[in-house]
């Protein structure tokens, strides 16, 4: 993770799992939704892209097709909610915090890789609120990170490329916090069901993605 990779955001990462590579920039802005106005409370949203040549065959731009993708709608609603699962949302004061998230490469693990980086986006930016005294108490509670995990050739894998992912029997996405909670576990049979044991021995290599990705996390918000 490299942390305030863009000079213009107030808090930016560049995150780099494997060849799977994404910038987090996130934004504030001194206003709220229409449904939060006059309430005292804050929001965290975000949003999330992927350049036509992240992939190996080009993907049509979706501005150039007048809608968003539902798989686009999708990831943005994840890792929106990941992030307000961690936020006390009325310590922002009503101000809200945009956070985009932009694939410049993709092997897999991309929304993954966005609300791990995007936490960290939030944390640079949350700091700067703190420091310039804009808001009296820290509104983020704990971490939060995300890991890809399958079952591939009756293996359980920790954070699948493409190749994997593809190929995998099931394949999952864990988003976990760093004082153990389970934010969202999305694991989904890809033409071989699992047990309970399946799912409890992927959650448990979740959480020892997870582990490593709150150590660097920590590193890149110190910076």
């Amino acid at each position: 993770m490299t942390p305030d990779y863009l000079p213009h955001a107030e808090g930016s990462v560049f995150i780099e799992a494997g060849r799977t590579k994404v910038i987090c920039t996130a934004s504030v802005e001194d206003r709220v939704p229409p449904f939060l106005r006059n309430t005292g409370k804050g929001w965290v949203t975000a949003e999330y892209g992927m350049l036509p040549r992240a992939t190996s065959t080009r993907t049509q731009r979706e501005a150039s097709s007048g809608k968003v993708g539902g798989r686009t709608q999708e990831i943005q609603r994840l890792i929106g909610r990941s992030l307000r699962a961690v936020v006390d949302l009325p310590k922002l004061g009503e101000r809200q915090i945009i956070v985009d998230c932009d694939v410049i490469q993709a092997d897999g693990g991309t929304r993954t890789a966005s609300i791990s980086g995007a936490w960290v986006a939030l944390r640079i930016a949350v700091n700067k609120l703190l420091a310039a005294k804009a808001i009296a108490e820290d509104p983020i509670r704990t971490q939060v990170a995300a890991v890809s995990c399958g079952i591939h050739n009756g293996t359980a894998v920790l954070d699948l490329d493409y190749e994997e992912d593809s190929q995998a029997g099931c394949d999952g996405n864990f988003v976990l916090t760093a004082d153990g909670s389970i934010v969202e576990a999305q694991v989904t049979a890809e033409g071989e069901c699992y047990d309970e044991e399946g799912l409890l021995r992927l959650l448990r290599l979740a959480r020892i993605g997870c582990a490593e990705i709150f150590e660097a996390q920590l590193k890149a918000a110190a910076q």
